[in-house]
């Protein structure tokens, strides 16, 4: 048996405790024992979590925590660009947005991190400076993951040279809907490896999983493999981030920090727009895994037009009335 050093104890009376135990240690030994747990979860009730993120959505939340909640949104943007046309020049522009998304009041908080293509990483980690503001890049041949392992290795470690602190990385959905999850397994370790000290969010592109038994098995899955966050989708794929499947998502997570004692952060991305969306999801995130989940540290949304949203609500709350179309900028 492995053993630890008891931490408290005495140099000159140093006692050897027995190392935490993993009870999921046998779960990866091999496809059957590994297709024997993720088919072992327990079902979703998907008429049931469609109840629950109907009846959470109707929560009102009051000014002053409506204050809180807007500026812990705005904590919590990836402020995205992953179009074939960005430039340098757009992601110059987003960076600067990103660390002050509102040049009027400085008192609102900067976005948790700019996410781009890897190749233009370097822009933004050059742009953002020494802000704190993260630099995440996709990589593995996003969205499709298409691509061989290589390949998909190359472009995380040439994301993470340009300058990247946080890779999200897309899952092989082929190979997890053909049921060959220690394939997938086996490459999110690969990719988790590659990233060096970058943090690791899993894409599991769950618009193309078909249903919330899959979203849960590929979230433990990903868990499991090393993944820092299990994130909805790519943003190319319809549906993205609909509420039942961040709820199947934060129960994982929730579980799975019950089960292991380490905590996983969610990322849902694609189709948030609006502050009420956001409000929904921060809702959900109290109700479901925790209050030790709303920060950025541990919960992020992928968006774009979020920001400006969210941006007017606050002006909004602080001055009683609506900026024009011009306040914000159009990214």
């Amino acid at each position: 048996m492995t053993h630890v050093l008891d931490p408290d104890a005495l140099s000159d009376g140093a006692r050897l405790l027995p190392a935490p135990v993993d009870p999921f240690s046998d779960v990866t030994r091999s496809d059957a024992a590994f297709r024997a747990f993720l088919h072992g979860l327990p079902g979703v009730d998907q008429v049931g979590a469609e109840s629950r993120v109907a009846m959470l959505g109707t929560r009102s939340i009051k000014t002053t925590a409506k204050a809180w909640a807007i500026d812990t949104a705005i904590s919590m943007v990836d402020l995205t660009t992953l179009e074939g046309s960005d430039t340098p020049g757009k992601v110059r522009s987003l960076a600067a947005k990103a660390r002050r998304p509102d040049p009027g009041d400085l008192n609102t908080p900067p976005v948790a991190a700019v996410c781009v293509y890897g190749d233009l990483a370097g822009v933004a980690r050059q742009a953002l400076g020494n802000s704190g503001i993260h630099v995440a890049a996709v990589a593995t041949a996003f969205p499709s993951g298409r691509a061989s392992r290589a390949i998909k290795i190359a472009d995380v470690k040439d994301a993470v040279a340009n300058g990247a602190d946080e890779i999200d990385m897309v899952i092989d959905r082929g190979a997890f809907l053909a049921g060959r999850y220690l394939d997938v397994y086996d490459e999110i370790v690969a990719v988790k490896e590659a990233c060096g000290t970058a943090h690791l969010k899993v894409i599991l592109e769950t618009g193309e999983l078909v249903t919330l038994d899959n979203v849960r098995r590929a979230s433990w899955l990903a868990m499991l493999a090393g993944g820092d966050f299990i994130k909805t989708s790519t943003g190319k794929i319809a549906p993205a981030a609909t509420l039942p499947v961040c709820l199947v998502m934060l129960e994982a997570v929730r579980d799975f920090r019950a089960q292991t004692g380490t905590q996983i952060g969610v990322k849902p991305a694609g189709g948030i727009r609006t502050t009420q969306d956001a409000m929904k999801h921060l809702v959900l995130v109290n109700e479901t895994a925790g209050p030790d989940w709303l920060s950025p540290h541990w919960f992020r949304f992928g968006a774009s037009s979020l920001l400006n949203d969210l941006l007017l609500q606050r002006q909004k709350l602080r001055t009683g009335h609506y900026s024009g179309p011009d306040y914000v900028t159009v990214d």
